[in-house]
Formats: structure tokens, C-alpha cells, sequence
């Protein structure tokens, strides 16, 4: 059974998802720290129940790169954990949803990218030590 926390955490995306949809990204669409907010919507890897939550991302040459923060929290967001299983995506940048392919990245991509993420939002760079752990980046790819 999930914990209170889990539980109004969940109630907290689901409520952010909402309001972000209806107002195609104008509530909802920066996080704190201005770092803009898109909605992720991607399969879960063992249910292939479609999950969509906000996450803050940096746009670079046509890509969408997410940082899995979790707010420093020591374990991953589910939402990672469910790109890496999968090859594919869509997520909702105000009121455009567009596909998109998925690439978790690795060696010196991922150091870029994260490099990227505290160059450009310094309030994510306490994230990796507060974790304990490697903040995963993701690279999503528009398809069309």
C-alpha cells in the first residue's frame, strides 16, 4: 500500500496534469526556478498502463532533454523507470502533444546533459548529492 506522501504526491500530478491540460501549459507550465513544464505521457513498463505527469526539461536542437530529480528523493521516479522500458512517448508542450522516441543516456551524453540542467537551472545541481545517486537524463525526440 502506498505511503500518505505517495499518495498526495500522486494527487498533486494528477491535480498539475489537469490544470496544465485545460490551460494548454499557461498554469502550470514553469516550475520553481522558472525551468519550463511538459507533460510526459508514457507507458508503464510491467501494466502498459499510460501514466502522464509534469516534468521540467531543457529544449535543445529539437530535442527534450528530462532530468530524473525526483526533488533529490534517493529513489527514481517511476516515470525513468518506465522510459527506459519503452521506445516511445508523447508528451504535451503547452497545448501541442507531439510523439516522440526515447533515449536514456549514458556515459558522456549524460554528463552533458546534466551538465546542461545545473548550468541552466542551478537550483537542480544540490539534487544529485541531496539523492545519493546518478540523476538519469533522458533525451525525447519529436517523430514527426
Amino acid at each position: 500500500m502506498a505511503s500518505l506522501s505517495q499518495r498526495l504526491w500522486k494527487a498533486g500530478n494528477t491535480a498539475a496534469v489537469w490544470v496544465y491540460r485545460r490551460t494548454g501549459g499557461k498554469v502550470g507550465g514553469k516550475a520553481r526556478g522558472g525551468s519550463p513544464v511538459l507533460l510526459l505521457t508514457v507507458a508503464g513498463r510491467t501494466s502498459g498502463v499510460s501514466h502522464t505527469v509534469p516534468v521540467a526539461y531543457i529544449h535543445r536542437d529539437g530535442a527534450y532533454y528530462l532530468a530524473a530529480t525526483a526533488g533529490g528523493q534517493p529513489r527514481e521516479p517511476q516515470w525513468i523507470r518506465n522510459l527506459r522500458a519503452a521506445s516511445t512517448a508523447t508528451i504535451q508542450v503547452g497545448s501541442e502533444r507531439t510523439p516522440v522516441s526515447v533515449e536514456v543516456l549514458g556515459g558522456a551524453a549524460r554528463e552533458a546533459g546534466w551538465h546542461d540542467f545545473v548550468t541552466t537551472y542551478p537550483s537542480f545541481a544540490p539534487y544529485e548529492a541531496k539523492s545519493g545517486r546518478r540523476i538519469a537524463i533522458a533525451k525525447l525526440t519529436p517523430t514527426r
